[in-house]
């Protein structure tokens, strides 16, 4: 299996295995490898920062009692010397065997050279009793002791310093740098079983920690591939994290979100069934009607047919327009027209229909406005508000298109005298596949899907709309475009 199609649990357990090892290879790194340079690094500052320290204080009356604290302090041996070589002090907190004893001439020497290095030198000597001679006469059994015995390592390390009345004085401080191999043999010992204990420990742990992590994920998961099968009804249940609690509560969002949708699409399929029945069974009816029934064929059968073949032809025309509009591909061709003058116009094709059914349209303005927009689609938008008022106007068949005129804004509100809609369904009603709470009905005017189809557009244009409505006391529906020129 490649790493990339793994489990998240083993990602874990194998990330968290490798941090493991890590830390465990770091630390044999710095306890056994590299215990032995780190320890003569440190010591060797040391040494540097009793140097300076003696130097600043060579002019001191107390200089004696430092030196001795410092060499204490420090296992070491300080020596201080004039530029003839000669000893001014000389103390030594290390055992006699490991000083280096050093003549005059060669304390001369060495104030030569720290003079010709710039004023400092550094020099480790590395010391070795061999006893290998005696080693090969001896046939060892069990362990054979090394050929060689080490010694300590000594550091002579030399300061050049300046007193008061310009005399050069020279610090020489040797200190013995102390094998660490007995220290290293402990160490490893105890990092053998540290390092046993430590990966078990880890192992267990990195497996706790990795199927803690993947077990919500895992979960949600299996509940993801029963929700893909349609089973809206399986929960997301995401604890234990914060990014999996917030993951949990978005999909169980859109789990509601789909739900309503795959109900609202069959309520859809329903609603535009029944829209598409009632009018292709009319057509065949009055069609038999005419074909069968001498004398039938009266221009008012023959209307009928026309009439209903064109209400399936506007129930295509609408839903394939809001396909286009929500998909984008339908754009704005935006020109400057008088908005009052458009609603004049689409009102008297409305005069048939009051005239013989009794409805009173009535449009209220304070004077002309022009707009600069797509003028064809917002027609569309005002003739769906009008076929919407109609269609759920109340017994007095009274429908009012006000047009209010701001500062640099027009607004158009469609108001009629209906039963009007609940506060929690009135940001629901613009979707293309919500329908109210009631029976379904087919439209006095249009299809019935005139809102969606107004959003679309309004949205299209980057208008404000929206809709004012309250319980048994009618609805308004309402947009704002832009004056052109702007006041």
């Amino acid at each position: 299996m490649k790493i990339n199609q793994a489990s998240i649990k083993w990602k874990v357990l194998a990330y968290l295995s490798a941090f493991v090892a890590v830390m465990l290879l770091l630390l044999w790194l710095f306890q056994i490898v590299f215990l032995d340079s780190f320890y003569k690094a440190i010591k060797i500052q040391r040494i540097k920062e009793a140097g300076e320290s003696i130097g600043k204080n060579i002019d001191n009356e107390e200089i004696q009692a430092l030196i001795e604290g410092i060499a204490r302090q420090n296992e070491l041996h300080i020596r201080i010397a004039d530029e003839e070589g000669i000893l001014r002090y000389d103390v030594s907190a290390i055992p006699e065997p490991l000083i280096n004893p050093l003549s005059r001439q060669e304390m001369l020497s060495y104030f030569q050279k720290i003079v010709a290095e710039r004023g400092s030198f550094l020099q480790v000597l590395e010391r070795k009793n061999n006893r290998g001679e005696v080693n090969d006469r001896i046939r060892w059994i069990d362990r054979v002791p090394p050929h060689e015995v080490a010694m300590p390592e000594i550091i002579l390390y030399g300061y050049l310093v300046e007193t008061a009345q310009g005399e050069a004085m020279m610090v020489m401080i040797q200190a013995a740098i102390t094998p660490v191999d007995a220290t290293v043999e402990t160490l490893r010992t105890q990092l053998y079983y540290i390092t046993g204990i430590l990966l078990v420990l880890s192992l267990l742990l990195t497996y706790l920690i990795s199927n803690r992590i993947s077990r919500p994920i895992i979960k949600m998961n299996n509940t993801a591939k029963e929700f893909a099968k349609g089973k809206y009804d399986t929960p997301f249940d995401g604890k234990g994290y914060l990014e999996i609690s917030e993951l949990s509560d978005t999909l169980n969002y859109a789990r509601k979100e789909l739900s309503k949708v795959e109900g609202l699409r069959r309520e859809l399929i329903a609603n535009v069934s029944h829209d598409l029945r009632t009018p292709l069974t009319m057509i065949t009816g009055y069609g038999e009607v005419i074909r069968d029934i001498p004398g039938e064929s009266t221009p008012e059968n023959v209307q009928i047919i026309i009439d209903e073949a064109r209400y399936l032809t506007t129930l295509v025309n609408d839903m394939m327009d809001i396909s286009k509009l929500q998909s984008g591909a339908q754009q704005v061709v935006a020109t400057e027209f008088n908005l009052s003058a458009c609603i004049r116009t689409i009102l008297k094709r409305y005069a048939k229909l009051t005239e013989q059914q009794g409805y009173q349209i009535v449009f209220q303005s304070e004077g002309d406005a022009w707009v600069k927009a797509d003028e064809i689609k917002i027609s569309q938008v005002v003739y769906n508000l009008i076929n919407n008022a109609l269609t759920y106007t109340g017994s007095d068949k009274r429908v009012t298109v006000l047009q209010t005129i701001t500062k640099d804004k027009v607004k158009i509100e469609v108001i009629d005298t209906g039963e009007g809609i609940a506060q929690d369904q009135l940001s629901l009603i613009w979707d293309r596949y919500y329908k109210l709470d009631k029976p379904h009905r087919r439209s006095a005017m249009g299809t019935g899907l005139g809102l969606s189809i107004v959003k679309s557009i309004l949205e299209l244009h980057g208008a404000a709309f929206g809709v004012d409505s309250q319980v048994g006391y009618g609805s308004t529906f309402w947009f704002e475009l832009d004056l052109f020129p702007p006041f």
